[in-house]
């Protein structure tokens, strides 16, 4: 066993700041989403084409219906806690938005800051990543391809030791190759798209991903994308010894033995 140093403190503080913004991110996106509880798959609001909708169809009564499939859900969607005390027609509960009591003008300025600043965690951790050379580590290689699931079974220990890799395994590689090249990008212009001023701007994005409402669609489904990444970010980091992956993360040392670090 011994000792490498793996996370340049760029690469660690912007990996915590872009936790704790998006975290903001999906909270004051639920804050927004309130106001309009509803995904319609179409470039206008459309009831006819209507994916995704939680509501109050009866006082004290909460539904989510999705693909015209209904299913009650008082308490926690639909009829859900307004962050003034008492109860009410509200989606997602007053406990996971921000601000925590329906406004939209504030839900839409923290989603927009802490967009910027999860935009420069991202830009700051690439450009940390390639100046160290690492950047190129955590693509997935066609070599990778045959590893994932020897890597998956050693996770669910269903094997003893991990196939050979280098400083990031197959299954790694294959989640940053997918969520920081394609997903976040996605995510981002899906965003953009739903900006009035930027639709101005550069209405043929809106265009390509559909309308508004469309791009509303695909950006709700590409947080889901990242709230499930993190799901199995947090159970790799549970199943491969939490405290030296997050010691590696908070002072950049990681424990390694040498079979780790021997790339087939």
């Amino acid at each position: 066993m011994r000792l490498i140093y793996r996370y340049a403190l760029l690469t660690r503080v912007s990996h915590w700041l872009w936790v704790v913004a998006f975290a903001v991110l999906v909270s004051s996106g639920l804050q927004i989403f309130n106001a309009s509880p509803n995904l319609d798959a179409s470039d206008k609001s459309d009831p006819a084409r209507r994916v995704l909708t939680i509501s109050s169809p009866a006082d004290g009564v909460g539904t989510a219906t999705i693909f015209r499939h209904t299913f009650v859900t008082t308490g926690w969607l639909g009829w859900t806690d307004d962050g003034l005390g008492s109860r009410g027609p509200h989606a997602f509960p007053a406990w996971i938005t921000i601000p925590g009591f329906q406004d939209l003008a504030d839900g839409r300025r923290w989603h927009l800051f802490f967009a910027w600043v999860a935009g420069a965690c991202w830009l700051i951790w690439l450009i940390s990543a390639w100046r160290k050379g690492s950047l190129r580590e955590m693509l997935l290689r066609p070599s990778d391809v045959p590893k994932l699931w020897p890597m998956q079974a050693y996770y669910l220990k269903l094997r003893k030791t991990p196939p050979p890799h280098g400083t990031y395994n197959p299954l790694q590689k294959a989640a940053y190759t997918f969520v920081l090249f394609l997903l976040a990008p996605f995510v981002v212009l899906t965003g953009l798209a739903l900006s009035p001023g930027i639709d101005a701007l550069a209405n043929p994005l809106t265009v390509v991903l559909g309308g508004r409402q469309f791009a509303r669609l695909w950006h709700f489904a590409g947080m889901l994308l990242l709230l499930g990444f993190f799901g199995v970010h947090t159970f790799q980091v549970a199943t491969q010894g939490v405290f030296n992956q997050m010691r590696s993360m908070i002072t950049g040392w990681y424990r390694t033995s040498e079979a780790e670090t021997v790339e087939a």
